[in-house]
């Protein structure tokens, strides 16, 4: 099932990506830190949620209290749990 998510307070404004069970894939940030968003969109293919929060829930950017890594912990989360009620 494909997935996007509207981030907040981040330079990306939305991740989509694909979640099958608890495995992501084809991650895409849009907008944002071009080069870094690529590089963990790759590190993150293949992964499960749980993994994914594990690594990056509660990364910071700067004065930020969320990162576009953190985000996309959050939407990883909020697809799956959407995904159980389908």
């Amino acid at each position: 099932m494909e997935y996007t998510y509207t981030t907040k307070t981040v330079c990306s404004s939305k991740i989509i990506f694909n979640i099958e069970g608890n495995v992501i894939t084809n991650v895409k940030f849009i907008g944002g830190c071009n080069g870094n968003l690529k590089a963990i969109s790759k590190l993150v293919e293949g992964m499960t949620v749980e993994a994914i929060e594990e690594k990056l829930s509660g990364n910071t950017c700067g004065p930020r209290a969320t990162s576009c890594a953190d985000q996309l912990a959050l939407a990883v989360r909020a697809a799956y749990e959407e995904s159980k009620k389908a």
